[in-house]
């Protein structure tokens, strides 16, 4: 099952929130949704959930409206906001038999789900107690575990790891990359490593348009356009031999320099002066823009 947006767009009396975009989420993969603040990814993630009613435009899952069969979406959906709304009084447990009677489970099918969703999203040791006594990195888990409880082939996260330590960071990602092997999962963050550790393929949206869209390795190797060197060092070297050969060198890490030139041979110049000063060489690769350069070159070129 995927995903597909076609002209979507979203008026709030003089503001194009989202404006005419199109993209597609397949089936088995997690699709980075990014943006800046404003830039209109809550809006279009509450229209793919049938929360928002689009100005215009279409939004299917599976062949299925959003906007024509709302309540078959919401079936075949689950949704977890960026402010996780959660009943803090009732027990774990006692919150997700709720959302999963709500969906229809019902009776051996209903308590299963329940048991299954407390083991995928790592909450054991937390199902006796309270919501409202659990940590941030819980509640989040919580909110994770009904999003799933009815079992949605199509899963929508918006900024599910914010607030979040490095630890439960890791954990929900793995949850996430678990689930989504038979799911199409759609995920908005601001973290570019959680990008690149879990996304398939990115759709990057800027003050309402989609600025791009493509497989997560394509679109790196396609904007790294960067003609540099890392130069790297067993021990630490004297930045002035470069500069000697008409470079500007900038620090890079331990031992490491970032060199870029224009020069077709630059490969060949740095490993001419290494060789020509006895430099203890430990590597010589090519410099890559980081996903959050990227991000950044494609939203700025945007501002008006």
């Amino acid at each position: 099952m995927s995903v597909v947006i076609s002209e979507l767009t979203k008026i709030y009396g003089e503001q194009r929130a989202v404006d005419a975009i199109s993209f597609e989420a397949p089936k088995g993969k997690v699709t980075g949704f990014l943006g800046p603040n404003g830039a209109g990814k809550s809006t279009t993630m509450k229209m793919a959930v049938g929360y928002v009613v689009p100005t215009s435009g279409s939004i299917t899952l599976d062949g299925v409206s959003v906007t024509e069969d709302p309540l078959e979406v919401k079936k075949m959906t689950g949704y977890l906001p960026e402010h996780n709304p959660l009943y803090l009084d009732m027990y774990v447990r006692e919150f997700l038999r709720f959302i999963g009677s709500a969906y229809g489970l019902k009776g051996s099918t209903l308590k299963h789900r329940v048991e299954e969703m407390i083991e995928t999203v790592g909450l054991n040791r937390e199902k006796k107690k309270k919501i409202g006594a659990l940590s941030k990195g819980y509640r989040q888990r919580v909110g994770l575990a009904q999003a799933l409880i009815h079992n949605p082939s199509v899963l929508i996260l918006d900024e599910p790891t914010t607030g979040l330590d490095p630890n439960q960071i890791l954990e929900i990602r793995e949850v996430i990359k678990n689930i989504s092997q038979d799911k199409t999962v759609i995920l908005s963050t601001h973290i570019m490593q959680e990008v690149e550790a879990i996304c398939d393929k990115v759709v990057i949206i800027d003050k309402g348009q989609i600025v791009a869209d493509d497989q997560l390795t394509v679109l790196k190797e396609g904007m790294n356009d960067s003609n540099g060197i890392i130069i790297t060092f067993e021990q630490a070297v004297d930045r002035q031999v470069f500069v000697s050969g008409g470079f500007e060198p900038k620090e890079y890490g331990e031992n490491a320099y970032l060199i870029e030139s224009d020069r077709d041979d630059l490969r060949a110049a740095l490993l001419k002066i290494t060789s020509e000063n006895d430099l203890p060489l430990l590597s010589l690769t090519k410099a890559h823009k980081s996903l959050e350069e990227i991000f950044h070159r494609l939203t700025q070129n945007q501002k008006s």
